[in-house]
């Protein structure tokens, strides 16, 4: 697993090595540089203290100072070329330099040489090269000794500002880590950066889509329980009726009844099925559909049904409207809308579907002549399981909840009101 803390760390500590290394080239050369200054410096003040002098004594040779390190060599000539001083006899320095600084090479080593001409006489203090440099290398480095100081504790710093700025991090782990199926609650948003504000906030989103649709699932599982029990009481009462049926009429009879109960257990089942799809918002992406021709095939598909109530579908459409749909979810609440107006309706009733376009929408009317549904009852008929408390036909309290979820997700805008028929209108109105 990879860690933020320990790649933020490595990755400002390159950086700032980086930049520190930078530094110190830049401080390493300066300093380079302003040593090989100073000690040009002191060789010329070296000649300079020397141009006053009268006659120096060569220095007596001393076998012992042959293993010296050599600081500085100085010699005097004349313009003539004669030698008045050499400090060490057996170290010469070229005894031809330009006058001012030059970098000589003598016998065995290189020498960085000034000359001053004074009177009739050459100056000249020489250094040897390779001694500036060590000496200004020297000096050079230990410029840089708080620098190297400082990467250790720089990297420590960086681990531990880092660890500090990903503490609410680790906060909102350990609130996510607390939490299980039973407690979805949101994270407290209080005091955090802006950067993981966005990512709470639409984790708590999340947790709240949740525990609205657990709230809702168990409130459907509920539902659900209780109205399987009353069709299923009702089939084991009727196989009893039929189990004690004493002659053909009354087992036909039976029959019938059960059968009748098979078909609304099995119609609850179906119905229980559809809205349970719909809870998982298991949508196809939108396509282009057309809508009456799917008004076409379900009025086919309940022909059988239309002709055991005895109605008739007057359909009033072009012949072809597009919309933008999904075709499974809007045939199912076409066949919702058309089976209820069918098994609400009273025998040999007729049934009107309208589409027509109007300002920018596409409506799809239904209409019917059975008992309608009050006014006070409306707003409620789209929740699940809700039936008026007036009705003749059994039917599950789903069909109209499953016709509101289509329309939401199609952005249709959904209205029930009284039909001319005397029965029930419902309009679904389609963007374009």
């Amino acid at each position: 697993m990879t860690s933020i803390r320990t790649k933020l760390s490595i990755g400002l500590s390159v950086a700032a090595l980086a930049t520190a290394f930078a530094i110190g080239l830049v401080t390493y050369r300066h300093t380079l540089n302003e040593n090989q200054a100073l000690f040009d410096y002191q060789l010329k003040q070296i000649a300079l203290s020397l141009r006053d002098t009268g006659w120096i004594q060569p220095p007596a040779r001393d076998d012992a100072r042959r293993g010296e390190e050599l600081n500085v060599v100085i010699q005097i000539w004349t313009a003539n070329g004669n030698i008045l001083y050499l400090s060490h006899p057996d170290n010469p320095i070229p005894t031809k330099a330009p006058l001012g600084y030059a970098d000589m090479a003598g016998a065995t080593r290189r020498w960085r040489v000034y000359s001053l001409l004074e009177g009739d006489r050459i100056i000249q203090v020489a250094q040897p090269f390779e001694l500036r440099q060590g000496l200004a290398a020297s000096a050079a480095l230990r410029s840089l000794t708080p620098l190297l100081a400082f990467v250790p504790i720089m990297a420590a710093l960086i681990w531990w500002l880092v660890g500090h700025a990903l503490n609410p991090v680790r906060r909102v782990a350990n609130e996510v880590a607390s939490r299980d199926e039973r407690l979805l609650e949101a994270i407290p948003g209080k005091d955090l950066p802006s950067e993981i504000a966005p990512l709470v906030s639409a984790f708590n989103t999340l947790l709240d889509r949740l525990n609205h649709a657990f709230a809702s699932q168990q409130a459907f599982v509920a539902d659900a329980a209780h109205e399987l029990r009353s069709p299923l009481t009702a089939l084991t009462l009727q196989i009893q009726l039929l189990s004690r049926a004493t002659d053909a009429s009354e087992r036909i009879e039976a029959m019938n009844q059960l059968k009748q109960g098979i078909e609304r257990a099995t119609r609850l089942v179906e119905q229980l099925l559809t809205a349970a799809r719909m809870e998982e918002e298991d949508i196809h992406p939108m396509q282009g559909v057309d809508l009456a021709e799917l008004v076409r095939q379900t009025i086919a598909e309940l022909f059988d049904f239309m002709q055991q109530r005895q109605v008739d579908i007057e359909l009033n459409a072009p012949e072809q409207t597009l919309i933008r749909g999904e075709p499974a979810s809007l045939q199912m609440l076409i066949r919702n809308l058309l089976d209820n107006a069918i098994r609400y309706s009273p025998e040999r009733a007729v049934i009107r579907v309208h589409i027509a376009s109007q300002s920018g929408k596409t409506i799809l009317t239904f209409e019917d002549s059975g008992p309608g549904i009050p006014e006070q009852d409306r707003a409620r008929v789209f929740d699940r399981f809700y039936r008026g408390g007036d009705q003749q036909q059994s039917g599950s309290g789903l069909g109209l909840s499953i016709v509101k979820q289509v329309a939401e997700r199609h952005n249709a805008a959904l209205l029930l009101d009284a039909s001319p028929l005397g029965g029930l209108k419902v309009s679904v109105a389609f963007p374009d």
